[in-house]
């Protein structure tokens, strides 16, 4: 079902919109088109003004879009779709926001967050209202959302506050610094881990040598790519596959496929993580030998 959902309320109708995607088999995936692959698993849509546009996978039950308001707060909420009476009732929730200034509202305290800023929301938390500093910037909260099963404190974490990880070469064009926001090196989760890579200018791999997780699966989320596109690679190692992809768009990644992808120019991307293992090195690592 890639319809949004209905009978939520009149609430929840306007200012959210929930898309759902089914699981997808690595052997059913060898056989997609064009069209299937991109209708599987690319997001095309994640922001629209005063609104939040959201898509629930089923790998790993990952909930992964944006929040962008602009006239009014945007507020995220439960309902049939999530059978929950609000949002965080049996979730957790990270946030990275990138735009311009903006702020969140948990249960009442307010979180700026300027651009670059990161949050994390532990179950439990009622009330989720998002809302922009300045209208002609509007504040762009690109959100990934896994169930939990504890609670765990509200943190703000900044850009300078995530840890580093730089990897990466000039001669192999893949030069690049991993923030990681949300991580066990940072802060306690239950499950959600979330980061954001910058490529340094004339780099463009992202992850290459690329991997795979097996107990976690990822979305990627590209930005800062002006008009240059992403060659986002997925599939099994052995029979891969790409997905094009413009500036602001979205990817599921299941556990079975490789992690890694290519642009036009150097960008910057959100990721995110949900699974049993939050170990960072916790990857099969495959020989660019072994990839056909």
């Amino acid at each position: 079902d890639r319809s949004p959902s209905r009978g939520l309320g009149d609430v929840y109708k306007r200012q959210m919109q929930l898309t759902v995607r089914q699981p997808s088999a690595s052997e059913d995936a060898k056989h997609y088109t064009t069209e299937r692959l991109r209708g599987e698993y690319l997001i095309e849509t994640v922001f629209a003004p005063d609104d939040a546009i959201l898509t629930y996978s089923h790998f790993d039950r990952i909930i992964a879009g944006g929040v962008m308001p602009v006239e009014k707060q945007v507020e995220l909420t439960g309902g049939k779709a999530l059978a929950s009476e609000y949002f965080l009732e049996r979730r957790e929730l990270g946030v990275i926001n990138v735009g311009g200034a903006g702020r969140v509202l948990v249960d009442g305290e307010v979180y700026d967050l300027l651009p670059r800023d990161g949050l994390y929301v532990g179950m439990g938390a009622k009330e989720l209202k998002f809302e922009s500093c300045d209208k002609a910037n509007p504040a762009k909260f690109y959100i990934n959302s896994c169930p939990a099963h504890t609670t765990y404190p509200t943190v703000k974490i900044n850009i300078a506050q995530a840890a580093k990880r730089p990897l990466g070469t000039v001669e192999q064009c893949n030069k690049r610094v991993i923030n990681q926001y949300i991580h066990p090196s940072v802060l306690k989760t239950c499950q959600l881990c979330m980061g954001l890579t910058e490529l340094e200018p004339g780099s463009n791999w992202n992850s290459m040598p690329c991997h795979t997780h097996e107990r976690r699966m990822e979305v990627y989320f590209y930005f800062n790519l002006n008009d240059n596109i992403v060659f986002h690679m997925m599939g099994q190692p052995q029979e891969t596959r790409h997905i094009v992809m413009h500036n602001e768009q979205a990817v599921i990644s299941p556990s079975w496929s490789i992690h890694c992808g290519v642009a036009t120019s150097n960008y910057a991307f959100i990721w995110g993580m949900c699974g049993e293992n939050q170990e960072f090195d916790d990857m099969d690592n495959i020989d660019p030998r072994d990839l056909r």
